[in-house]
């Protein structure tokens, strides 16, 4: 290992690019960290771009190893359980782990992006440089333009890491190279943010917990926030019955809420203007191959395998591959060539798991917990959990909970059910045998 290295550029500093920059001038490298907005620390944030994180165990994992985990957590509101509203009575609660003891954590985007942006600049050898937007790359020799309120500046680095998110510019850059191959497959729905004020100084919702509001093709969620309000998403269609495009003026969103969302409604005073002025995002997987161009330019979190946000895994993936790309860099003995494509192989498994599973998780949310169907099958598998430690563990439980490979989670959790399945044939056996028995009475009677 040289004892001079030459600099690192990270395009994007988000979540994964700033974390990635802490971890690598942990390893000695000059890192300069490129991004295109103003720095956020001394600006507001855009109107309805919030949503909150749901940070769990594997993004925790991240932050411990650069010991910000415990001033993270200042600021973050465990959520223990699911708290299902339906349009007419009293919402139900749903434990997310057997025990009812684990809990994911509401947190900022802006605020976590804060931190990790302090962390990234208060290391010796990081430089971060704002309003600076890519508008050339040169794989062959790191070469890189940007775009300043100055005029165009040139760059170069040894290694480019795009960390830029799902409209990854390095990505576009190397695609219009025809070096790497992509895939965007949008959904047809989009969100929307509202937000739901303290009531009375306090929470007007149970704080502990993530709101779901589901309607069958859509829903709303709701996260609790340090100022004890709640940020509200709509996941709704974008076109059709009940979309965004239908809801075009002031008195249709009222009663389409107060059909739908009534215990939204006194809650919410600013609900139609928030609707109003609140603009649509948009929903959407990406996919791209490859991931790494000569062991000189590389692609990190949303940049390499953008995800819909159902399972709360996207920044805390983007986070374990900031991990892994450490552990590969461990390995290879800080050699790119090799350490890039090892970490490519090594993940891109996992990002396809946690992307299928993202898309499952979005019928469960908008549909199926309200269902009895849904809700007895998670009381077995959490009975399971109890009678079985450490054999039994729930899909939910090792996507949030551990830091199981999201690949070795699917494998896992289809044997698991193959097991749940005969345990239900059991019981409906057994059921049957009782009804039988009934019936076989009533008879001799």
């Amino acid at each position: 290992m040289s004892a001079r290295r030459d600099e690192i550029a990270i395009i994007g500093a988000g979540l994964a690019g700033c974390l990635a920059a802490c971890f690598l001038a942990r390893r000695g490298y000059p890192v300069a960290l490129y991004e295109r907005r103003p720095d956020p620390r001394t600006g507001t944030a855009e109107r309805g771009r919030s949503i909150n994180l749901a940070l769990s165990e594997r993004g925790l994992d991240a932050l411990r190893r650069i010991g910000l985990a415990e001033q993270v957590m200042t600021d973050a509101l465990p959520m223990r359980g699911r708290m299902i509203h339906p349009v007419q009575g009293e919402p139900q609660f749903q434990p997310y782990s057997a025990g009812g003891d684990r809990a994911i954590n509401s947190i900022s985007r802006g605020a976590l992006n804060n931190a990790l942006l302090d962390a990234a600049a208060a290391l010796p050898g990081v430089r971060i440089t704002f309003e600076h937007r890519l508008v050339g790359l040169d794989p062959s020799d790191g070469a890189l333009s940007f775009e300043t309120p100055q005029g165009i500046v040139d760059a170069k680095a040894s290694v480019v890491l795009g960390a830029d998110g799902a409209g990854s510019v390095v990505r576009g850059q190397l695609l219009a190279s025809g070096l790497l191959r992509e895939s965007v497959d949008f959904l047809d729905y989009g969100y929307k943010e509202l937000t739901i004020p303290p009531l009375g100084g306090d929470f007007a919702l149970e704080e502990d917990a993530l709101h779901i509001w589901p309607r069958g093709t859509s829903m709303m969620i709701a996260l609790p926030n340090p100022d004890r309000s709640f940020t509200c998403t709509l996941f709704w269609p974008n076109e059709g019955a009940g979309s965004f495009a239908a809801l075009d003026n002031p008195l249709a969103v009222e009663r389409h809420f107060a059909e739908h969302y009534p215990d939204v409604v006194p809650l919410a005073p600013t609900l139609v203007d928030d609707y109003r002025h609140n603009p649509v995002g948009v929903l959407g997987t990406v996919r791209c191959a490859p991931w790494q161009v000569n062991g000189t330019v590389g692609l990190l979190g949303d940049a390499a395998h953008a995800i819909v946000p159902f399972y709360g895994q996207g920044a805390n993936c983007a986070f374990e591959d900031v991990v892994e790309l450490d552990r590969c860099l461990d390995e290879c003995a800080d050699d790119w060539a090799a350490a890039l494509p090892l970490f490519q192989r090594r993940r891109r498994e996992n990002a396809e798991a946690i992307a299928q599973m993202a898309l499952t998780n979005f019928v469960e949310m908008r549909d199926k917990v309200a269902s009895p169907v849904f809700q007895l099958r998670r009381r077995v598998e959490h009975a399971l959990e109890r009678a079985l430690p450490d054999r039994y563990v729930s899909q939910y439980e090792l996507v949030s909970f551990s830091t199981t490979p999201y690949a070795e989670v699917r494998r896992r959790v289809r044997r698991q059910h193959l097991v749940l399945g005969g345990v239900a044939g059991g019981v409906a056996l057994l059921l049957m045998g009782a009804v039988g028995a009934a019936l076989s009475r009533g008879r001799r009677g």
